[in-house]
């Protein structure tokens, strides 16, 4: 191993994390690090925030510099070095010196490809010749929108696209003065999110001014930019426009050298990310993975995984064979005053999969309510109906949500069921949590489905049922009418229900919802107990709301019911 030369490809999270762990393993070794740009570690995800003005030195942004990480891990950094072909019958790889225009060959013993994703730009008309069109994937994309913002002083900015970056973008354009217009083809922004969530995220961003553009597409650009065509019709005047519809794993050298690849055109990697050539890896944004719950082949850029991939690439190469064992797909965004995260699964991903599952909707306070301060999540698990094993958690609110998220992700990659959340003992003051966490009070809930205490229906569910004319209860207070109501539902508080069972139907189901499930669930045990079919709408009022008004695919009521 003293006098093997490994040359990785790309630098960022994957490759400058397994250049640094193959140093400290291997003192002798020739380390070669080949960059196309002019820095090798950075923080692709606080460019957003130093383009808003949130991180205000642009050198906050590098991680590590060309000559501090050379002189520490004593590595043979290239930076402005293009990598052109891989030759592996000769095992070596083709460079061009970008700033001299050479072209040489470097021969390896092992080859790392971690070249990352770029920025998808669809063939759009007009958008070519554009030109205030911004795409943000390093240093130089940042820099470039920082000084246009600057000199040009833009008063409107569209961002196409309403993932992680747009979403990022559009907060942090607006937060420079700017208005903001976000394009998304989709029905919902934050398609790793499920809809009823996104929703929240929805509502959140037309509260700060964002336009939102769903079901729609960018068309055409015309007039070089300042003016933009949807897919609906809708023109839109811009200063400026932010493409972020997405990124695609950068595997034209893999494709080219003949390696296997997989889904999305991504890098087909073994479970040591070993590449269809045994000395070459792969790492990072640009490899095929094996999703963490299903098992199936997917494509996730995150940082996480492309940090730990770096890493344990380093130590397989090193003589410590260590697998990568699939991903979780964990994330997390900060949308203006909210938080999204997600982990494992969502109801869709499960849905085209054919899975059979079970959801839970709660909104607890981020922590108890009584001390100052308290924000309220969103929070959804999704786990087996057999087994309560966990398939993937959503959670959106102000506060908290961060660190429930984690501590799903945890129980999922632990193999944790929905028994072990409620028997998990999490650290509890007020100003903090409560002495029943919401993760437990997600176990609590998934448990009563499970066990039988309790039978749920969701949103989207009940719309139809109330609308063929089923017997929906509303279980709630009489001020509560007035923020809206199921159309047709009949109305019984809770703590008269006891006493006005004779006004229930006892030969058909009854389906009750309150404000966000409790009450309904309470509602639901008296009745089971006196002998009624029942089922309760899961996450309540609150999850139908915010669903409905975001789908424009159900009525909601206003206070013009008669109460019985």
């Amino acid at each position: 191993m003293k006098s093997r030369k490994i040359v990785i490809v790309g630098g960022v999270a994957g490759g400058a994390t397994a250049a640094a762990r193959l140093r400290r393993l291997n003192e002798g070794a020739h380390i070669v690090l080949l960059e196309r740009g002019e820095h090798i570690s950075f923080a692709n995800c606080g460019l957003p925030y130093y383009i808003g003005g949130a991180i205000e030195k642009r050198e906050k942004l590098l991680v590590q510099t060309v000559e501090g990480m050379s002189r520490r891990f004593h590595l043979d950094i290239r930076t402005l070095s293009e990598v052109l072909r891989i030759n592996r019958s000769e095992k070596t790889v083709s460079i061009q010196n970008l700033l001299s225009g050479e072209v040489y060959d470097e021969s390896y013993d092992t080859l790392i490809l971690s070249p990352g994703a770029k920025p998808i730009v669809p063939p759009i008309p007009g958008l070519a010749d554009a030109r205030t069109v911004f795409t943000l994937r390093n240093i130089p994309d940042t820099d470039k929108i920082k000084a246009y913002v600057a000199e040009a002083k833009p008063k409107r900015a569209v961002v196409v696209g309403g993932g992680f970056i747009g979403l990022e973008m559009a907060e942090n354009l607006h937060q420079l003065g700017i208005h903001v217009s976000l394009v998304e083809l989709s029905a919902q922004v934050m398609e790793a999110m499920d809809v009823e969530m996104a929703a929240i995220l929805q509502q959140h961003l037309r509260a700060k001014g964002v336009a939102l553009y769903l079901s729609d597409g960018l068309k055409a650009v015309e007039e070089g930019g300042s003016r933009l065509v949807l897919q609906s019709g809708t023109e839109l005047a811009a200063d400026m426009l932010v493409m972020a519809v997405g990124v695609q794993p950068e595997s034209s050298l893999a494709k080219e050298a003949g390696l296997a690849l997989g889904s999305r055109n991504s890098i087909r990697v073994n479970e040591y990310l070993q590449t269809s050539d045994p000395h070459i890896y792969a790492v990072g944004d640009a490899i095929e993975v094996q999703d963490w719950v299903s098992g199936q082949a997917c494509f996730v850029p995150l940082a996480w995984p492309a940090n730990r991939q770096g890493r344990i690439v380093a130590d397989t190469i090193s003589g410590k064979p260590t697998p990568y064992k699939g991903t979780l797909g964990t994330a997390i965004a900060k949308v203006f005053d909210l938080t999204a995260a997600v982990t494992g699964n969502t109801e869709k991903v499960l849905q085209k999969r054919g899975v059979p599952y079970l959801t839970a909707h709660i909104h607890p306070n981020s922590h108890a309510g009584y001390y100052p301060g308290a924000k309220p999540l969103a929070l959804k698990l999704l786990f087996s109906p057999e087994d309560g094993m966990l398939f993937g958690a959503q959670a959106v609110g102000e506060k908290g949500a961060d660190k429930r998220i984690d501590v799903l992700a945890t129980a999922i990659k632990g193999g944790l069921n929905v028994w072990d959340l409620a028997e998990l003992e999490l650290a509890y003051a007020p100003p903090f949590s409560s002495a029943k966490d919401p993760v437990n009070m997600l176990g609590y809930v998934a448990q009563n489905m499970l066990e039988g205490e309790v039978d749920t229906i969701q949103w989207h569910q009940i719309r139809d049922l109330a609308a063929a004319g089923a017997f929906v209860l509303d279980v709630r207070e009489k001020k509560e009418l007035e923020g809206g109501f199921i159309e047709g539902a009949v109305h019984i508080p809770l703590d008269q229900l006891r006493d006005r069972l004779a006004e229930l139907p006892a030969a058909e189901t009854i389906y009750i919802y309150c404000h966000a499930g409790l009450r309904g669930y309470l509602a639901s045990r008296i009745l089971q107990e006196w002998g009624f079919a029942v089922k309760n709408l899961d996450g309540g009022y609150k999850t139908y709301s915010v669903a409905c008004q975001e789908m424009n695919n159900c009525s909601l009521a206003t206070p013009e019911l008669v109460l019985q």
